[in-house]
């Protein structure tokens, strides 16, 4: 398996955790397991789930024009509760719920209809089935007890139920790669075994065999996956091959009736931005109600963000990962020829803009969308290897952008980047 371009150049995918949880706007899954809800309470939303306002084309227009170039559905999240027509159990949004839908089924449907690439997560651990918890990690100390929902307490190891809870797992993770086909296989749960009890070499081989085109994450025991996955904050450094920030919207991965602790359509823009300016993908998740509908806040967010994309989408879409710290106080990305190298600018400038480090004569600087030219300096420089200051001046506000303004530098040649440099 490797890295598809695609995904490398997609830029911008939707998270979404649609489940029971929604119901009662709980935590998924989670809530449970920390005994906040008993399991039992936590089942009975099965009842409540109904899906009657899910319309996936709606879903995929919406992605769409929010800019987006994949999704990633929660196919089955460490609940257990499987959004497909699962042969395994009957714990299915299908037979389990009044909903009675295959939700798994439309998603795909229609995001292959609309062009977009199709990503399901799926947990690999599942807290309901009633094998789940039968070993322990290796190497658990006796006197841990750990919780009950993941391993059994000493001394009450039984292998034979962990070995059907694999074969349940690989009759899972087989419907949804022979059904679906997915684009991206984001997995998630795999941290309370090892890698020998996962038997990840199992799933690796599996997954190249019927799928070596798809994109895998980073979260398989055992060191593969095709890229990294951190959550809920930029990188200070980013990683060095190609990765995915995963973020939500407010505070909360599924929906919760009281989260409306949202971040502004200026702060996605950054966090989009910074993502890119890395290197990496932004991943960014939304949580529909029950009935399958996504809060209004969220909707006008995702068609915010996408309004500014389309208005930048020369510095987003082709482009690789921007100028070093210190080259420019901001996200940058680099055009594919390295051109081109586009700045982007969350304050409004003191009189200018500033990069340092460029030995590249800048022919031109446009900020993108708005067209105006600014007036370009060059000073210092001069010493071997050193490269000075560009100053880039802005002489009217009314050429900015209101959420983030990005300037377009056209160079004399392909991006020459000059190193530390000092002369005794």
């Amino acid at each position: 398996m490797a890295i598809q371009p695609w995904f490398e150049q997609a830029k911008l995918g939707i998270f979404l955790h649609y489940g029971i949880y929604a119901v009662n706007g709980i935590a998924e899954s989670w809530s449970f397991f920390n005994g906040e809800i008993s399991h039992e309470d936590y089942l009975e939303q099965l009842d409540g789930f109904t899906a009657a306002k899910f319309d996936a084309d709606a879903w995929a227009e919406l992605f769409e024009a929010a800019g987006a170039r994949y999704a990633v559905l929660t196919s089955k999240h460490h609940d257990g509760v499987a959004l497909y027509d699962t042969a395994a159990n009957d714990l299915s949004t299908v037979k389990a719920t009044p909903a009675r839908r295959d939700i798994v089924s439309e998603y795909v449907e229609a995001l292959r209809r609309h062009g977009l690439k199709v990503g399901l997560y799926f947990s690999h651990l599942d807290w309901t089935h009633p094998d789940y918890a039968s070993v322990r990690p290796a190497g658990m100390p006796a006197d841990e007890r750990g919780n009950p929902f993941a391993v059994p307490a000493a001394g009450a190891e039984d292998p034979e139920r962990w070995e059907r809870f694999l074969a349940f797992h690989r009759t899972q993770l087989t419907e949804i790669i022979d059904r679906f086909a997915p684009d991206l296989l984001w997995f998630d749960g795999d941290w309370e075994r090892d890698p020998e009890q996962w038997r990840m070499d199992e799933v690796r081989d599996l997954i190249a065999a019927k799928l070596p085109k798809t994109v895998v994450n980073g979260r398989m025991r055992g060191g593969f996956g095709d890229y990294a996955t951190p959550e809920q904050g930029v990188p200070i450094v980013p990683p060095a091959g190609p990765w995915e920030l995963c973020v939500t919207i407010n505070d909360s991965w599924g929906f919760q009736h009281d989260d409306h602790h949202y971040k502004s359509v200026r702060q996605l823009i950054r966090l989009f931005a910074e993502t890119i300016g890395g290197g990496g993908n932004l991943l960014l998740d939304v949580g529909p109600r029950e009935d399958g509908s996504i809060p209004e806040e969220q909707v006008e967010r995702l068609r915010e963000l996408g309004d500014w994309i389309r208005r930048h989408e020369r510095a987003v879409f082709g482009t690789t990962r921007g100028l070093p710290n210190g080259a420019f106080y901001g996200a940058s990305t680099v055009s594919a020829d390295r051109r081109r190298v586009y700045l982007f600018g969350f304050d409004r400038p003191n009189e200018y803009f500033v990069v340092r480090g460029v030995r590249n004569k800048v022919l031109k600087a446009t900020i993108v969308g708005s067209g105006v030219e600014l007036r370009i300096d060059r000073q210092g420089g001069g010493i071997e290897g050193a490269a000075g200051w560009t100053y880039l001046y802005v002489d009217s506000d009314t050429a900015l952008d209101r959420d983030c303004t990005v300037v377009e530098l056209e160079l004399d040649g392909e991006l020459d980047l000059a190193e530390h440099h000092t002369r005794d």
